[in-house]
Parts: C-alpha cells; sequence; structure tokens
C-alpha cells in the first residue's frame, strides 16, 4: 500500500462531501470551514502537561465531579 499525497486526500475528502451532502451543501460545508489559526506547535507547550502523574490526577478530579449516568 502507497501513501496518497495530501492532494489525492483532499480530492477524495471532496468527493465524500458531494455524494453524502450533494454539491449544494458541500458548498456550503466550504463556506462555513474555518481551519483556525495560530501555531500549536508553539502553544501546546503552554497548554499539555508532560507529567502523567498530573494528567491523571486532572482526570481523577474531572470525573468526581461529572455525575454517573
Amino acid at each position: 500500500m502507497s501513501a496518497r499525497t495530501l492532494h489525492q486526500i483532499q480530492q477524495e475528502g471532496l468527493d465524500v462531501l458531494v455524494e453524502k451532502l450533494g454539491p449544494d451543501d458541500a458548498i456550503r460545508f466550504h463556506q462555513i470551514y474555518e481551519p483556525g489559526s495560530g501555531d500549536w506547535t508553539k502553544d501546546r507547550k503552554k497548554y499539555l502537561d508532560k507529567d502523567p502523574d498530573k494528567i491523571l490526577k486532572r482526570i481523577m478530579e474531572r470525573r468526581q465531579k461529572i455525575p454517573a449516568p
């Protein structure tokens, strides 16, 4: 299996959108889609914690706040 190029992946995605949504709604989807901004490579250092114990502690704290279904 060979890797597809970004162009091939983009084209396949557009084809699927048109197939599933129809041409009009595929265009509307593109009009509302915003890729975002910023530099995640730089920003992630500010937001992500590298210490697994701290991450696990935060997960457990959040789970305690959420009521059981």
